[in-house]
């Protein structure tokens, strides 16, 4: 009796954690370049230097199963250095720029909050709450603004509330990580790209930049690579429940990857390896030439530039001895005029 009782209420609370997921469900979030900028600022303004973080609001619209973040502010925001569970949050504040911002697009609706993080902490379920006010499933994003991070890839991540109930009945409340993208309009993309021009160094190359940003995405595939690798050790250990859907993906990727085994493929790499191969050494060689090229120019040049001089040189020495040789016949005619006389 004990048992079934068990499994009936097992049943009756997976289908409730069934029917508070599809509730509403969010799949992605889309995030806009212009909220990245203003939490930045909005940081440098208030807590650079400080162990502080910033929180504020993301405005956007509901696309489907896809959030799409297009504007934010921020609001006023304290917590107690020593005690974390004491904060505020002037929510007053809050819903007199929202409606002030409703006046200028009444598209843009409140979808959740931001904080500067850098991770998440116990009591930001409390303020995950206060959010639930105004948008029935606020999305939770911590933005990275930290220059000197060693963090790969986009500076945001996203969550959302997940509610389950336990085996006693208990309403457990975690955030869950959603996927996370950034997308710009084009206005915005031509800003970024003004901005890019100011900040970045024009006296390197372009192949400089090329290979920084080459460099940079093996560091991001490494880092991938290693997540995986440690999903997978944690869930021979059965120190994880192993997800299906990730085993699955997992399995697409190694099925994608070629058989590098056969002779064709074998053949294909060291053909394509000898291209490559070729292409370096070619363009080592016209670089050499042309090297080698400007130098005998440039001793030629400068050995025309020292006859030139040479010439001038004798040149003014002959000069220099037809003035004295015609200034000694004058002096000779003069003393022949002065004897006459």
């Amino acid at each position: 009796m004990t048992s079934k009782l068990e499994n009936k209420e097992n049943k009756e609370n997976k289908e409730v954690n069934e029917e508070i997921e599809n509730m509403y469900l969010i799949k992605e979030v889309i995030v806009h370049p212009v909220i990245l900028l203003s939490v930045v600022d909005h940081f440098n303004r208030l807590a650079k230097q400080t162990s502080r973080r910033v929180v504020g609001v993301l405005l956007g619209e509901y696309v489907g199963d896809k959030v799409e973040v297009t504007n934010c502010y921020a609001i006023p925001f304290e917590e107690d250095p020593k005690d974390k569970k004491v904060w505020f949050l002037d929510h007053v504040y809050n819903e007199n720029m929202f409606e002030m911002h409703q006046k200028i697009n009444y598209k843009e609706i409140i979808v959740g909050w931001y904080s500067s993080g850098p991770k998440i902490r116990p009591h930001d379920i409390e303020i995950n709450d206060v959010f639930r006010k105004y948008t029935k499933n606020p999305i939770f994003c911590i933005i990275d603004v930290n220059e000197n991070s060693e963090a790969l890839g986009i500076p945001a991540e996203a969550y959302t509330m997940k509610e389950e109930v336990d085996i006693d009945g208990q309403l457990i409340k975690t955030f869950e990580k959603i996927q996370t993208s950034i997308k710009a309009s084009l206005p915005e993309q031509i800003g970024v790209e003004y901005l890019l021009r100011d900040i970045s160094d024009h006296s390197k190359s372009q192949i400089v930049k090329q290979v920084k940003d080459k460099i940079v995405s093996l560091k991001a595939l490494v880092q991938r690579l290693t997540e995986v690798k440690n999903y997978l050790s944690n869930v021979l250990a059965k120190k994880l429940q192993p997800n299906p859907i990730i085993i699955s993906n997992i399995q697409q990727l190694f099925n994608y990857l070629p058989n590098y085994e056969t002779e064709e493929m074998i053949k294909v790499l060291s053909n394509s390896t000898n291209d490559n191969y070729l292409v370096l050494y070619l363009s080592w060689m016209v670089k050499t030439t042309m090297g080698l090229h400007k130098l005998i120019n440039n001793k030629i040049s400068i050995k025309e530039a020292e006859k030139l001089k040479e010439e001038k040189k004798e040149e003014d020495k002959k000069k220099e001895k037809e003035n004295k040789e015609k200034e000694k016949e004058k002096q000779k005619e003069k003393e022949k005029k002065e004897e006459s006389k």
